[in-house]
Formats: structure tokens, C-alpha cells, sequence
């Protein structure tokens, strides 16, 4: 359901952000919603562990401390409850073998994989829900708001949105 419009410019600051807190909301349930249906004991930080791994390939564990913007101890506690859910796998760094690299399983991926196209039906009932004329212009809003967060972009069913 669109609710009703106000008499408020739409394009303020504090108006998108309201709108997208409320969305966020939505995605958020839609995600933990799709996790939990695959795997239930994998928590929102950890499928965005795997998620990162998806998209970049095999990541130094400090480097993966800072894309997830935790302390390294958090990201080595992370990747032990993943490792001993076989999810990723841990190999010293071959050229300073003082560095660990992480990387998915393919059981890590496939959960990956499964999550993801989950929410994308989900998020597809959604936007199907939407007007039509309410959905013009979304994509390039959205594109734009991924862009100026830093995000990765989601480029078709091969996305790995958290």
C-alpha cells in the first residue's frame, strides 16, 4: 500500500531518510526472513561475511575486519563460528604466511546463492505491489543512494545484496 502524500516538499533530507529507515525495516525482515529459511544459525554479520567473500573472493582476515568495520578479535570470532559451520575455510597467506586468508566453501556458497534468491522473490512480490508509476525512477534512486554509500552495486540475479 503507497501512503497517502503530503504537502511536505518530498525531496528533503530528512524526508528520504524517514522513507528509507521505513524501507530498510522491510529489507532488514526480508533478509533475516530469507536466512533463517535456509539457515537459521547463520546471524545477519555472519551472511554478510559470506556475502562479502561472494563478491570479492578470498580476503586477508584483517581486511575483512575493516570491510565489516569490526575489530579484528570480532572478525576472528566470526570466521571460527563460520569456519566450524564449514562455510568459509582459513589458509595462511601464501606470500607472507604470517596473514590468513579467508574464502568461501562451495556449501558457503550455495548457502549464498539460496539466501539471495530468496529475497529476490520476496523483494520482487514487493516491487510487483508497487504502481507501475510509482516505480519509475526507483532504480536510478536507488542505484544512486548504493553509489553514494559505498556499496557494491547488484547487477541482475548474480547480486549479492545483504
Amino acid at each position: 500500500m503507497v501512503p497517502p502524500a503530503r504537502s511536505v516538499t518530498r525531496d528533503s533530507v530528512d524526508e528520504v531518510t524517514d522513507a528509507l529507515l521505513t524501507a530498510s525495516r522491510l529489507l532488514v525482515a526480508i533478509s533475516a526472513r530469507s536466512i533463517a529459511h535456509v539457515d537459521d544459525t547463520i546471524t545477519l554479520p555472519q551472511f554478510r561475511t559470506l556475502v562479502i567473500l561472494a563478491t570479492q573472493g578470498p580476503v586477508k582476515l584483517a581486511t575483512l575486519a575493516q570491510q565489516l568495520d569490526v575489530q579484528p578479535s570480532t572478525a576472528t570470532r566470526m570466521v571460527e563460528r563460520l569456519l566450524a559451520a564449514e562455510l568459509i575455510t582459513r589458509q595462511p597467506n601464501p606470500q607472507t604466511r604470517r596473514e590468513l586468508i579467508i574464502d568461501l566453501t562451495s556449501h558457503g556458497r550455495e548457502v549464498v546463492d539460496e539466501v539471495t534468491a530468496s529475497r529476490r522473490r520476496e523483494i520482487a512480490r514487493v516491487v510487483a505491489n508497487m504502481p507501475r508509476a510509482q516505480r519509475q525512477g526507483l532504480v536510478a534512486a536507488l542505484n544512486a543512494f548504493t553509489a553514494a554509500g559505498g556499496e557494491f552495486a547488484a547487477e541482475g540475479s548474480q547480486a549479492y545484496p545483504l
